[in-house]
């Protein structure tokens, strides 16, 4: 079942190899578990939006370009909210959009330093906060993205998803909500 696959995290490529598939076939039904994981998401914050939570803002640069001081132009921001150990994330528009209009203005140089201020601050939050739910999901994620060997900007949101997804429940709960939501949508030709 290529859905426990998924959520057991083995590669697309793998199980194709492994169960003589198709590898674009393969990699085409983890897309849709992917869209399956953030309406999912969505649906379970729709349930509890409106209690108390803490968050913090993130950062994520592929690691090729981690040491590049333009990176803040290809960095992925997002917000992580923590609803009692429910952990939700919201991406924040891309930056790319305005790297040539820095550069024109001649802003590129001031954004940078203060995009490397905000990083040093950001290891701070991590170093006096290390034991609470939201820095245990961004170890977590940094951990998870990297067996991707890098995500095109497009989807980045469907593997944070599928990141959150799987942080928030055990394999067997990952399984059945799959189960149903697939089950949910093909019913109602909502499919992705």
């Amino acid at each position: 079942m290529l859905m426990q696959h998924f959520v057991n995290n083995e590669s697309a490529r793998y199980i194709s190899q492994k169960e003589n598939l198709s590898y674009i076939s393969v990699q085409n039904y983890y897309k849709i578990f992917r869209h399956l994981c953030a309406t999912i998401s969505q649906r379970e914050y729709d349930n509890i939006r409106h209690k108390r939570c803490e968050y913090e803002e993130y950062y994520y640069v592929d690691k090729s370009k981690k040491m590049k001081r333009e990176a803040i132009f290809d960095a992925h921001n997002f917000l992580t909210f923590d609803f009692e150990n429910h952990i939700y994330t919201l991406l924040m528009p891309s930056l790319i959009q305005y790297k040539q209009q820095f550069i024109r203005d001649g802003m590129d140089g001031a954004y940078i330093d203060e995009f490397n201020k905000y990083k040093r601050d950001n290891k701070i939050i991590k170093v006096l906060k290390h034991e609470n739910n939201i820095v245990k999901f961004w170890n977590h994620f940094e951990k998870s993205i990297l067996k991707y060997k890098g995500v095109k900007s497009n989807s980045f949101e469907f593997f944070l998803k599928e990141c959150e997804f799987k942080y928030n429940h055990t394999k067997e709960q990952a399984v059945k909500l799959l189960i149903a939501q697939h089950y949910l949508k093909k019913n109602y030709n909502f499919y992705v």
